[in-house]
């Protein structure tokens, strides 16, 4: 697989669980998004550990680690080898929860096929392990938002965010733009994952609630993921959206 593969990937799943956002035609369609957020867990081989190598042979360069104790999360910056999107990989720490949703969300990881563990595409292929129960699900959602989402969407792109100096559009406009396709945002800089850095301007957009089957066969709408928009505070700054993305007192020492 080489990267432009991996990346085509990553966002056919996105538009297949996220009609309603990819299908939105505010900006043109080969604009691309400044970074992805793409969500893990600190177990297997779907480990920040284990990613790290496969991305960093697509010619990704981790440029920066993060940490924030209060979500749970680690988080690793890469930077894209052209003008592409960079990457965010998060991970949540299974350590941070208590001990009986903990080994739930083990249980569940656990059942993964052996065939779902191998590749170069463990974060394109959907959720590996089977479908929890909605008893589980909300107990894990109730210890952990990210908890509930990793259990039932699986290791994948949870939102692109896109830096609206690249789109051509301010944006207040695009705010606006999508609120008349009836998408509301949140300015919580909490909502999409991870907390943002003040530099930015912020919005995130969650995705329509999906209608999804569980175990048992009972049917739920989950809201699975979304888009940002961002937008530099300080127009003079050279760096790229990205690099400004997380706050400063979250980074720690890369190794």
């Amino acid at each position: 697989m080489q990267r432009e593969e991996f990346i085509q990937q990553l966002w056919l799943d996105y538009v297949h669980q996220h009609p309603d956002l990819g299908g939105l035609r505010l900006w043109p369609v080969e604009a691309p998004p400044e970074y992805l957020t793409l969500l893990t867990l600190n177990h297997g081989p779907w480990s920040m550990e284990a990613l790290l190598p496969t991305l960093v042979r697509f010619g990704y360069r981790p440029r920066q680690r993060f940490a924030m104790a209060d979500r749970g999360l680690l988080a690793t910056l890469l930077a894209a080898p052209d003008d592409g999107a960079w990457l965010v990989l998060a991970e949540l720490q299974l350590g941070t929860l208590s001990r009986p949703p903990r080994e739930a969300l083990q249980r569940l990881v656990n059942q993964a096929a052996d065939a779902d563990t191998k590749g170069q595409n463990l974060l394109c292929r959907g959720r590996p392990w089977p479908m929890p129960d909605w008893a589980t699900y909300q107990t894990l959602a109730a210890a952990h938002p990210l908890a509930g989402w990793l259990a039932a969407m699986g290791p994948r792109l949870h939102h692109p965010g896109f830096d609206c100096a690249r789109l051509g559009q301010r944006l207040s406009h695009l705010d606006a733009a999508l609120a008349d396709a009836g998408i509301t945002g949140s300015g919580d800089r909490h909502h999409g994952i991870l907390p943002v850095s003040p530099l930015l301007d912020y919005r995130f957009y969650p995705g329509p609630a999906r209608r999804l089957v569980f175990a048992e066969g009972d049917e739920h709408r989950v809201s699975s993921g979304g888009l940002a928009l961002v937008q530099k505070q300080v127009s003079a700054n050279q760096e790229r959206c990205a690099e400004l993305l997380l706050p400063h007192h979250t980074r720690c020492e890369l190794t």
